[in-house]
Parts: structure tokens; C-alpha cells; sequence
């Protein structure tokens, strides 16, 4: 098992009675779900801002792609009598 490394943190009153209660409800301590929760929330976050950094180097970058703009206007256009076709990618 990998090494686990203390961290404290702050939390208001009323998230802490919840995770008191989650707790008690779920038969597990108060600091594994912390534990658990902290985990989850880096490893997303991590992952988005490492599909946001990729995104933008894509964008700065020759490769075929379909602008922001394009994209908005086929999407405002679902659903309504001008509905615009799928946008092709730039070549």
C-alpha cells in the first residue's frame, strides 16, 4: 500500500455534520471519506485541466479543427427550421 501523508483542512459547520452523518451512514471514518473525496475531486480537476491545456495547444496549433463560433452556431440552430449540418473540420 502506498504511504499516506497527513493534510488538515477546514470545513464549515454544516458540511461537517454531513460527513458525520455520511459517516455513521456508510459505516466508514470521518477521514476516509475525506480521503476518498479529496481524491476524487484532484484526479478529475487533473484530468480537465490537462484536456483544457491540450485544447488550447491544439487550438494554437495548424491542425484541422471546427472554430468556437462554428460549433455555437450549429448547436443554437438544433431544434429550430434552420438547423445547420454537423460543421466540418478546417483543413
Amino acid at each position: 500500500m502506498a504511504r499516506s501523508i497527513p493534510v488538515m483542512t477546514r470545513v464549515g459547520p454544516d458540511t461537517k455534520a454531513k460527513l458525520q452523518a455520511l459517516a455513521r451512514s456508510t459505516r466508514r471514518s470521518e477521514a476516509y471519506l475525506a480521503k476518498e473525496a479529496i481524491e476524487a475531486f484532484v484526479e478529475v480537476n487533473a484530468w480537465q485541466v490537462e484536456e483544457i491545456k491540450r485544447g488550447l495547444e491544439e487550438a494554437k496549433s495548424d491542425t484541422p479543427g471546427v472554430s468556437h463560433e462554428r460549433v455555437e452556431a450549429w448547436v443554437r440552430s438544433w431544434g429550430t427550421s434552420k438547423e445547420l449540418k454537423r460543421p466540418k473540420p478546417r483543413t
